[in-house]
């Protein structure tokens, strides 16, 4: 392989001032990214990642395994039902897009019709379906686009019987972490939309708001479309639709930021008025097919409680308790005519319960063992379908009414050239420094000996209450066949164990995330499942910051680290376009304890002169809207700078995807066969060809 060559990164310090405590930044410049010296700078980066990555023998054999391994065979995700079918994603290698399809009949694929096709549309691959929103009697779909992974989405509406585009684009629904979102109103000849500033809109005196609800009349052009609600909301709101049955009425689900407080609006024909205050815990909200709204709270209940409205008088005050808190956490939830379907949680794996309108059980759904249940849908009458999966099976999608028998299997489901069924998953638990126990997914290939030696990759997250359940990835063979070990961690920061699991990893608490997955790494060691030289970790956007962090924590645990698009200078994040949606779940440097907590985790602000740092693969993309791609910039010049191990830092960036929502098919192939081939590398196994029977 040719020798690494790191280009130089000047150092031209910046300092700054926090509550008395001096920071000195000698890498601020790099954060400007239409710097054309910024922008040689991460060319020549790019260059010398690509050159050490295509110098690597196993890259082949990984890109053309991991792209058998995803095959040419369907997967799903329905989101909705309308007019009597199905609305459902659709991903179809080689494709580089997902599909917007519908399905009329559950056991009879045949039935299946393309609404929309971004691979037609954009033969390049780069456009893509950001969400989509079936009007009211299903003839009709509202469909948000984007280019490049922007997540910068124009809204454009379909005949859903014929494909066509009808009337005009509406551009500026969509955006980055704020999403974006549509509700059909009575008829389904209008509709509210999310919607971002326009060029020009936006000055000084306008920051006070971000995201505002506008009204559309179908047929009427663009330019009358009128401002409805949202000056009331913080500038850091993001915005859910949801419409009733009959589109009388609408939901708008505003949440503050990313740190899981919410409030909620009402829409009648009386206009808009506040359902619920940030501070009075509702955090979900939906309605039932008579019009009643059913909502989900937090209030002295962290594992969370559901509640109901009268129809035509919603009121918080008059609210029903339907369903008290449980010993597992809510994680989806629908109700039906005379059904209430919760999918509960517990530690990461999930099961579906049934309930009828007065709270009281009616049965649970036969799902495998450590399983997740997800894309619950309701049909119609007291039906649903949902999706049930594991680590080691395809997802199938059932469907059930409750009380009437058991789940039946659709013809919805995921086959794939990927054998998992010799896998084994066990379930594990590692203690963290405060005495909490967390658990570890552990998958290993049948005969594969803990024997301390097996070389391991350690997943996490952390962070915004989002769980990480069993789920079946095909690409995992390309890890687990060559020897390897896999582990997710449930650390502290999601919300595997109900809200006050999310509080405990999140604001000034943030270093209890990066102790647990720590702890999990000793475990794995202690365990005898592998060793500090034999242990990869990896993880993305917030699971980048808990890269950056126990990297720089705990260099000598881990001999290599896979960092995609993270969130790596803690002190600047709150400044960039997006930052200030995360600053309800890091913490402002204005605060000085917040700024005291984020100071000592910070990555780039942690990184010391000559330590012997793991080799790490940085990555990031050039169109990201949620993580700046100057986080991996500043990252990886200090790194490069302050290590003494020797082993290469590398940053890889690519100008054709953003945060990899969007990404093509070739991206996700690419960045995937790139990050296993660093980290076989790095662990010293030696990538063979594998031979399909």
């Amino acid at each position: 392989m040719t020798p690494l060559r790191t280009p130089a990164t000047p150092r031209r310090p910046v300092t700054d001032v926090y509550h008395g405590v001096v920071v000195t930044d000698d890498y601020r410049w790099l954060e400007d990214g239409s710097d054309p010296e910024v922008t040689a700078w991460s060319a020549d980066q790019n260059a010398t990642a690509r050159a050490y990555l295509d110098g690597l023998t196993s890259l082949p054999i990984l890109r053309g395994r991991i792209r058998h391994l995803i095959g040419e065979t369907p997967r799903y995700m329905p989101t909705a039902s309308a007019g009597g079918r199905l609305f459902a994603f659709k991903y179809q290698p080689p494709l580089q897009q997902n599909l917007l399809v519908t399905i009329a009949d559950l056991d009879d694929l045949s039935t299946e019709r393309i609404v929309v096709d971004p691979n037609a549309i954009d033969p390049t691959g780069a456009t893509a379906i950001d969400w989509f929103a079936p009007s009211l009697d299903g003839r009709l779909v509202a469909v948000s686009m984007s280019v490049g992974g922007s997540e910068d989405g124009t809204l454009h509406v379909f005949d859903v019987a014929t494909g066509a585009e009808t009337g005009e684009a509406i551009p500026r629904v969509q955006y980055g972490t704020a999403g974006g979102s549509v509700a059909w109103l009575e008829g389904s000849t209008a509709l509210f939309y999310t919607r971002y500033p326009h060029p020009g809109e936006r000055d000084d005196a306008d920051l006070h708001f971000h995201q505002q609800v506008w009204r559309h009349e179908l047929g009427q052009p663009v330019s009358e479309d009128r401002y409805s609600v949202g000056l009331e909301f913080p500038r850091i709101a993001e915005v859910e639709l949801t419409s009733s049955a009959d589109g009388t009425q609408v939901l708008a689900s505003v949440a503050h930021g990313d740190g899981g407080d919410h409030e909620f609006w009402h829409w009648s024909a009386d206009g808009w008025r506040r359902l619920s205050t940030a501070d009075e815990g509702v955090v979900g909200g939906m309605f039932a097919p008579d019009g009643a709204i059913w909502l989900r709270s937090l209030a002295d209940a962290p594992m969370g409680r559901i509640l109901r409205l009268s129809p035509g008088h919603p009121d918080l005050t008059g609210a029903t308790v339907v369903l008290p808190e449980a010993g597992a956490s809510i994680v989806d939830w629908t109700v039906t005519g005379t059904r209430l379907y919760m999918v509960y949680l517990d530690g990461g794996p999930s099961r579906l319960h049934a309930f009828d309108h007065a709270g009281q059980p009616v049965a649970i759904a036969t799902t495998p063992p450590v399983s997740t249940v997800r894309a619950l849908v309701r049909t119609s009458g007291d039906e649903v379908i949902f999706g049930s999966v594991s680590y080691a099976t395809p997802e199938v999608f059932e469907r059930w009414t409750a009380g009437a028998g058991e789940t039946r299997p659709t013809a919805i489901r995921m086959t794939s050239p990927a054998d998992l069924s010799g896998v084994t998953v066990t379930r594990e638990f590692a203690t963290s420094p405060d005495g909490t126990r967390i658990p570890l997914s552990i998958l290993r290939a049948s005969g594969i000996p803990r024997d301390g030696r097996a070389p391991t990759l350690l997943y996490g997250y952390g962070g915004y209450g989002i769980n990480l359940g069993p789920s079946f990835n095909p690409v995992l063979l390309a890890w687990l066949e060559q020897g390897g070990v896999y582990v997710v961690a449930n650390i502290r920061g999601g919300g595997e164990y109900g809200d006050a699991w999310h509080r405990a990893g999140y604001l000034t608490r943030k270093q209890n995330v990066f102790d647990d997955f720590i702890a999990c790494a000793e475990h794995l060691i202690s365990a005898g499942h592998t060793a500090s030289d034999r242990l990869a970790i990896m993880g993305a956007s917030n699971g980048g910051l808990l890269m950056g962090a126990v990297l720089t924590q705990r260099p000598e645990l881990f001999r290599v680290v896979a960092c995609d698009v993270g969130v790596l200078d803690g002190l600047r994040v709150e400044h960039d376009d997006n930052g200030a949606f995360n600053v309800t779940e890091f913490g402002s440097t204005v605060d000085p304890a917040q700024f005291e907590s984020i100071h000592a985790y910070s990555p780039f602000q942690r990184v010391r002169d000559g330590v012997a740092y793991p080799a790490v693969l940085l990555s990031t993309g050039a169109n990201d809207p949620r993580v700046d791609p100057y986080h991996s910039r500043k990252m990886a010049a200090r790194l490069q700078a302050a290590s003494s191990s020797g082993r290469p830092v590398l940053l890889r960036t690519t100008d054709k995807a953003g945060h990899g929502i969007g990404s093509s098919l070739d991206e996700t192939v690419s960045l995937r066969a790139d990050q296993f081939a660093f980290l076989f590398d790095q662990l010293g196994v030696t990538v063979r060809p594998i031979e399909d029977a």
